[in-house]
């Protein structure tokens, strides 16, 4: 009996164990599933916002992600305190449950009232205003503030001064506002101690180093930036490395590393390149294997400029290919595409081209992106665009667009890309990034010149006035020999066409009493316009209206004193120049040519015809050695009237060394007047070349030979006069300093051929300066 009892108890025990087991697991899984709010229980009746000043009550429950009448959610809860915390507005945010009400107490940033910038010498306010984020009447928080102090200090690192500091400091307001100090440790200049290289065998270190923007420290360096360390100025050095050496011949050349080495005083940097030279090539055949319809290949082959067996030049590849695709644009294929396709003969080191002309993919320009302008109006970038919405987008255009968007000279940074289109695989987008610069000038200078004597002169011109690219110029000079006031005005786009319209008023006043003997002044004005016809072709056309007035005269001559007094000119004249010179300001090569006609007789008391015909071509002999020839003539007749001597051609000083000013011309037998003749023929032969010096030094020298002629005088008498249309030469040596102060050259000319009432000089100097 007490053993049935006790089996029957242990059972029951057994199975009040499970049934105790089971309900646990259901309910475990009941918990489980039921959700989080269900499990804290309890709906939010009220949500109280504490310590908001500026921001109101809803805008801090909008960012919330409960709301009231809610379940309690812990997840929700967190998820809101993220968002309050992530948008920037708040120093501390904390919740908290009391009850069914959820209590929010925040912390507001203050708001900046001003930022300011403490020993900041080398950068100016300005700039460092347009490199932070932050600014007056946001909201302040530490994560921008140090976002700012970095792009500071960055840009203190692209000036050369990595030992730059940045610290930021407060300064507590009432309304719980703040000043923004920061206080900058601009440190020493961080220069760039060694450029070595590593694997370069055709190019000593010194030639490598002159290829370079950045250059080794150097206490005539004080005047520029270049002797600093700036990483960005090192990739933009690997790319000239990369273009020297393939347009010397070197195809396989590449860069394999650069790297910049601090220095352990933190006070320089040394600076190594690891360089593969590769073979040198040679030109093999270049071919043109055109799949359009109806296009030749042998119209195009003239276009092919390289030479069989001269060495391999990267950028006259380029050349060729812009020359192509514009030759097929002409003829009607709007979309095409020029690709070198190049073979390399390893064992001849020889290059092979074939230039593969195809039907490039139809796209067209959807539109002009534009950006970075603040002052420059969008139509003024847009019209120096060779594409335009809805055009056959077209890759060389789109290079030339570029080139001419940079010669505006506005601009900083000019970038200009194109990417793909969102709304159709057809077409493309371009996008202009522009970085603006100053183009106001004000300009003073003092030189001197052998023409002129001592100058001194002043102007005031902004080239982009408005923003709308105009250009505007007053200018004043006051000479021993030569003073004169100016003003000018150029519309760049007259009429919303591509003509450069503008006009000129002058006052000038020469003193003319070495040469002449008696002084001139001219007062007037001009109306010009100028278009081009193409790439390389100008036509420019401008009407003159002036008073020559001659005074002064210290002569006995008679052929001097029947020019005194004052007579009128009303000239229209026009200009026809083609130009393909690779630069207008330094060339060395290309060539250009101008022809030059006006007429006076419209109006006024003067009436001639005048023509003028100047060229010139450049070669490049060797790396920096130029051969420069040029050649001038010119000619003028009197209509019914004798020329006057203010219009005549005198030859000497700048366009015949070793002549004075004047000095090969017609003469008085008397008194040695110059009387200047109604024709002239003057020519150069320039080879300018390096002196050995650092290139930046802007030092050259020049050997030259100048030729001239001018003929007889207009006069009523010649039997007083000395003239002779003999061509004189004059060879001679010179040297040209472009100095941080203005340019200054010097020639020394000999007078190899001349006539005996020629007038000499045989050093002749100019110098200028502007500040």
């Amino acid at each position: 009996m007490s053993r049935f009892q006790g089996n029957g108890f242990t059972n029951l025990r057994g199975a009040w164990m499970r049934f105790v087991l089971w309900t646990a697991v259901l309910l475990g899984i009941l918990v489980g599933v039921m959700p989080a709010s269900a499990q804290e229980g309890g709906r939010i009746r009220s949500i109280s916002i504490l310590g908001t000043q500026r921001i109101e009550v809803e805008t801090v429950k909008s960012y919330m992600t409960v709301a009231e009448g809610d379940l309690y959610d812990t997840d929700r809860v967190n998820r809101s305190l993220k968002a309050l915390f992530n948008t920037g507005l708040f120093q501390d945010v904390a919740i908290r449950r009391e009850g069914d009400q959820l209590l929010v107490r925040v912390v507001e940033n203050p708001i900046i009232n001003r930022i300011a910038y403490e020993g900041n010498n080398r950068i100016k306010e300005e700039q460092l205003n347009t490199e932070v984020q932050l600014r007056p009447r946001t909201v302040y928080t530490r994560s921008k503030v140090q976002a700012d102090v970095k792009r500071i200090l960055e840009l203190y690192r692209r000036s050369g001064r990595f030992a730059a500091t940045v610290e930021p400091k407060i300064i507590q307001l009432e309304q719980n506002r703040v000043d923004l100090v920061y206080e900058i440790s601009e440190g020493q200049p961080t220069y760039v101690r060694r450029i070595a290289f590593v694997g370069n065998k055709r190019y000593d270190q010194d030639k490598l180093r002159e290829v370079l923007q950045t250059k080794e420290e150097r206490w005539y360096r004080f005047l520029t930036t270049d002797d600093t360390y700036d990483p960005d100025r090192v990739t933009y050095d690997r790319e000239l490395l990369r273009r020297y050496y393939l347009k010397q011949g070197f195809a396989d050349f590449r860069v394999s590393s650069a790297i910049a080495e601090l220095t352990p005083s933190r006070e320089g940097f040394f600076i190594t390149y690891t360089i593969d030279e590769g073979e040198r090539y040679k030109f093999g055949s270049s071919v043109i294997n055109a799949e359009l319809r109806d296009l030749k290949p042998e119209d195009l082959q003239p276009l092919l400029i390289s030479e069989t067996g001269g060495w391999y030049n990267a950028d006259q590849v380029e050349d060729i290919v812009q020359r192509l695709t514009d030759a097929v644009g002409t003829k009607g294929y709007a979309f095409v595409d020029v690709k070198p396709q190049v073979q390399r003969n390893r064992e001849t080191h020889t290059i092979d081209i074939t230039y593969e002309i195809k039907e490039g993919p139809r796209v067209f320009v959807e539109r002009i992106d534009i950006s970075g302008n603040v002052r420059t109006l969008d139509q003024v970038i847009r019209r120096e665009f060779r594409l335009v919405e809805g055009d056959a987008f077209n890759s060389a255009k789109l290079r030339r667009s570029r080139q001419r968007l940079k010669d505006l000279n506005f601009f900083e940074k000019a970038e200009v890309t194109n990417i793909p289109s969102d709304t159709a695989p057809d077409r493309t987008i371009i996008k202009v990034d522009v970085q603006e610069k100053s183009t106001g000038e004000l300009m003073f200078g003092v030189g001197w010149a052998s023409s002129a004597g001592p100058i001194i002169e002043a102007s005031l011109r902004e080239r982009n006035l408005l923003g709308r690219g105009q250009d505007l110029r007053l200018g004043a000079g006051l000479g021993t020999k030569r003073s004169s006031l100016d003003l000018s005005f150029t519309e760049p786009y007259f009429m919303d066409r591509e003509v450069a319209a503008g006009f000129d008023a002058f006052v000038i006043d020469r003193k003319l009493q070495k040469e002449s003997s008696y002084d001139a002044s001219s007062i007037g004005g001009d109306l010009r316009a100028g278009y081009r016809l193409s790439e390389s072709l100008r036509q420019d056309v401008i009407y003159t209206l002036k008073q020559d007035t001659v005074k002064g005269i210290s002569s006995t001559s008679p052929y001097v004193l029947e020019q005194i007094g004052s007579k009128v000119s009303s000239v229209i004249g026009q200009s026809l120049m083609y130009d393909r010179r690779d630069s207008r300001l330094d060339p060395t090569e290309g060539y250009f040519i101008k022809l030059g006609t006006d007429g006076a007789g419209l109006g006024g008391d003067i009436r001639y015809l005048r023509g003028t015909l100047t060229g010139g071509q450049y070669f490049t002999l060797t790396d920096k050695v130029i051969l420069g020839v040029s050649s001038s003539v010119g000619y003028i007749y009197g209509l019914d009237q004798r020329v006057r001597i203010t219009d005549r051609f005198f030859v000497g000083g700048d366009n015949l060394r070793g002549f004075a000013n004047g000095g090969v011309s017609p003469r008085d037998k008397n008194t040695g007047d110059a009387l200047g003749g109604i024709w002239q023929a003057v020519g150069s032969a320039q080879v300018k070349f390096p002196l050995g010096l650092p290139e930046e030094f802007g030092v050259s020298g020049q050997a030259f030979t100048d030729i001239g002629a001018v003929g007889e005088t207009d006069t009523a008498d010649t039997a007083a006069v000395q003239q002779s249309s003999s061509v004189r030469v004059s060879p001679g040596v010179g040297i040209s300093w472009k100095s941080p102060m203005g340019p200054v050259s010097v020639d020394l000319g000999y007078p190899l051929v001349k006539e005996k009432f020629d007038k000499k000089e045989f050093f002749r100097f100019n110098f200028g300066t502007k500040f």
